[in-house]
C-alpha cells in the first residue's frame, strides 16, 4: 500500500501528520519544493500548527515533485537518523504542488501571506561578487523581454505583479538559501528586475506592500536513495516513494520583519530576531565553509561522502584547524551559542555514517558558494595580518578541481557550475590557474599578494602530490600547539 490520507490508518500512531487535512487552508507559497523544504521548513511550518499556513509548493525546474506527491496525497516522511538510531515521521502540510504558472497565480491569492524561496545559490542568476542581477545572462534576458518568466527572480516579479494587479494585499518573501543578507539581496534582485523591465509603478507597490526578511537554515538533507525509501517503508508500513533521510539537528533563524503575518514559527523551535547577521555568519562561516573545504579535498582523494572524509585523521584535523585558526577568530558567536561546542557538533554531525552526503554535491556550484563561505573568512583574517592558510587550502582545492577536471586518481570529475565553461584549464600551471580564477570570486582579491602566493603554493601541490598526500604534509608540517 502507497501512503495516502487513506493509508494513514496503517501507519503508526506516533509518525502520522500533526498537522491533518481537515480545515487546512494555503497560506504559504514555497517556489522550489525540493528536499531542503520538505525536510526543514514545511517541518517548522507543520509544528507550528497554524491550518491557515498550509503550503503550496511550486515547481522551479519540471514537475517531478508534483508527479511523486500528488498520488500520495502530498503526503512524504522524514527519516531522521543518527548512527544506528532512526526515527520517522508524516509530514502533511503541503496542500498542492504547482508548476510556475499556477504558482503565479497562488501568489496572488489574497489568502497567501508568505512566500518562501529554497532555489539554490545559482537559481538567484546573480553576480556573487556584486550581489547585482546578471542582466547579460540570457534566461534574465528573455524574461525582461516579456516570454513567460523561466528564472526565480522573474517568476517571483511575475507573481508579485499578479497579487498588484488582485489588490490581494501585503505580503512577504523570504529567501531560505545560503545567502549572506538574503532579504536585501533578494529584494535588490527584485527592484533590479523591475527597474530593467521598466516597471516603476510594480517597484513602487513592491517598497510599499512586501517585506523580504533574512533567515538562515541549518539542516544536512541529502539527496534521498532507495535505501532510504525502503527504510522508510520498513517503518510506516507503507510505501513512501517521496521519503526523505536527514539528520536530528535543525536551526532556523529568521528576521522578526513580515508585512502580513506568519505562522507561530518560534513555536516549533525557530529563533525569531531582530538581527539574523551573527546566526548567518557564524553558519556560512564554520558549516558551509568546513563543508567546501572537505568537499572539494574529498572529491579530489576519490572519497564518495562526507562522513567519509572526517573519518579520514589528516582530513579531519585540516577542518578542525581551519574551523579554530581561520574560521572562528572572524565570527561573533550570536548570544548565547558557543563557538567551541558548536565546532564540535558540527564535526560530529558531518562524520554521521547514516546521513552518506555526497561529496560531489557539497563541491558543486564553487563560483556562488565559495565567496559566501571561504572568502569572507579570508578577507577578515589578511585583514588582520594573519595568514589564512586553511581557508585557503580549499580555495586551491576548489581551483584544482574545476581546472583540471579529474580526480588524483584521474578519473573525471564533472564540473557543476554556471561558470563551468571558463574554469577548465587542464594544462596550464598553478600561477595561471590562480590568476585567472581568483578574479571570478571576487574583484578585489587579485591585488593580495599574500593571498595569491598561498593559492599558488597549494595548488602545486595539489597537483604534485594529490589531496591526500598533501593535508598530510602540511598537518605534520604545522603540528597544533
Amino acid at each position: 500500500m502507497r501512503l495516502s490520507r487513506r493509508a494513514l490508518a496503517a501507519v503508526p500512531e506516533a509518525a502520522r501528520p500533526r498537522l491533518g487535512p481537515a480545515g487546512l487552508r494555503t497560506g504559504l507559497v514555497h517556489l522550489g519544493i525540493g528536499a531542503f523544504h520538505r525536510a526543514h521548513q514545511a517541518v517548522y511550518t507543520e509544528d507550528a500548527g497554524d491550518p491557515a499556513f498550509g503550503v503550496c509548493g511550486v515547481t522551479m525546474r519540471s514537475m517531478a515533485a508534483a508527479e511523486l506527491l500528488g498520488p500520495q496525497d502530498h503526503l512524504y516522511s522524514v527519516l531522521e537518523r543518527d548512527g544506528e538510531h532512526a526515527s520517522i515521521r508524516v509530514i502533511g502540510v503541503l496542500t498542492e504542488v504547482v508548476g510556475p504558472e499556477t504558482g503565479i497565480i497562488r501568489i496572488a491569492d489574497p489568502a497567501v501571506r508568505v512566500i518562501t524561496m529554497t532555489v539554490t545559490e545559482p537559481g538567484y542568476r546573480h553576480d556573487p561578487a556584486t550581489g547585482r542581477l546578471r542582466a547579460s545572462d540570457p534566461e534574465v534576458a528573455a524574461d525582461l523581454a516579456g516570454r513567460p518568466p523561466l528564472t526565480a527572480v522573474g517568476r517571483l516579479v511575475a507573481g508579485l505583479r499578479a497579487r498588484r494587479a488582485a489588490d490581494a494585499g501585503p505580503v512577504t518573501v523570504m529567501s531560505c538559501d545560503n545567502l549572506v543578507g538574503g532579504g536585501r539581496l533578494l529584494a535588490g534582485l527584485v527592484a533590479e528586475h523591475c527597474r530593467l523591465g521598466r516597471e516603476e509603478d510594480l517597484l513602487a507597490w513592491i517598497g510599499s506592500n512586501v517585506a523580504f526578511p533574512s533567515s538562515m537554515v541549518d539542516r544536512i538533507v541529502p539527496a534521498a536513495t532507495a535505501a532510504d525509501r525502503a527504510a522508510a517503508s520498513r517503518l510506516l508500513g507503507v510505501a513512501d516513494r517521496a521519503a526523505l533521510a536527514t539528520e536530528p539537528f535543525r536551526q532556523w533563524v529568521i528576521e522578526d520583519s513580515f508585512a502580513a503575518g506568519r505562522p507561530p514559527w518560534e513555536q516549533a523551535g525557530a529563533v525569531v530576531v531582530g538581527d539574523v547577521a551573527p546566526y548567518e555568519t557564524m553558519k556560512l562561516r564554520l558549516l558551509n565553509g568546513v563543508h567546501s573545504l572537505l568537499g572539494h579535498l574529498g572529491v579530489l582523494a576519490g572519497l564518495g561522502t562526507v562522513d567519509e572524509a572526517v573519518a579520514r585523521p589528516d582530513l579531519a584535523e585540516v577542518a578542525r584547524r581551519y574551523l579554530e585558526y581561520d574560521a572562528a577568530p572572524t565570527v561573533g558567536p550570536p548570544p548565547g551559542v558557543d563557538l567551541a561546542a558548536y565546532r564540535v557538533r558540527l564535526l560530529s554531525r558531518l562524520a554521521n555514517p547514516a546521513l552518506r552526503h555526497p561529496l560531489a554535491q557539497i563541491a558543486a556550484d564553487g563560483t556562488h558558494k565559495l565567496p559566501q563561505r571561504l572568502l569572507p573568512v579570508i578577507r577578515a583574517r589578511l585583514a588582520r595580518g594573519a595568514e589564512p592558510r586553511w581557508a585557503a587550502l580549499g580555495v586551491a582545492a576548489w581551483m584544482r578541481c574545476v581546472s583540471a577536471g579529474h580526480a588524483d586518481d584521474g578519473a573525471p570529475l564533472p564540473v557543476t557550475d554556471p561558470a563551468a565553461e571558463r574554469l577548465r584549464m587542464p594544462q596550464a600551471p598553478p600561477a595561471q590557474v590562480v590568476d585567472r580564477l581568483l578574479g571570478l570570486l571576487g574583484r578585489d582579491l587579485p591585488d593580495s599578494g599574500e593571498l595569491r602566493a598561498l593559492l599558488v603554493d597549494w595548488l602545486a601541490r595539489l597537483a604534485a602530490d594529490g589531496a591526500l598526500a598533501t593535508v598530510r604534509a602540511a598537518v605534520c608540517e604545522q603540528p597544533r600547539p
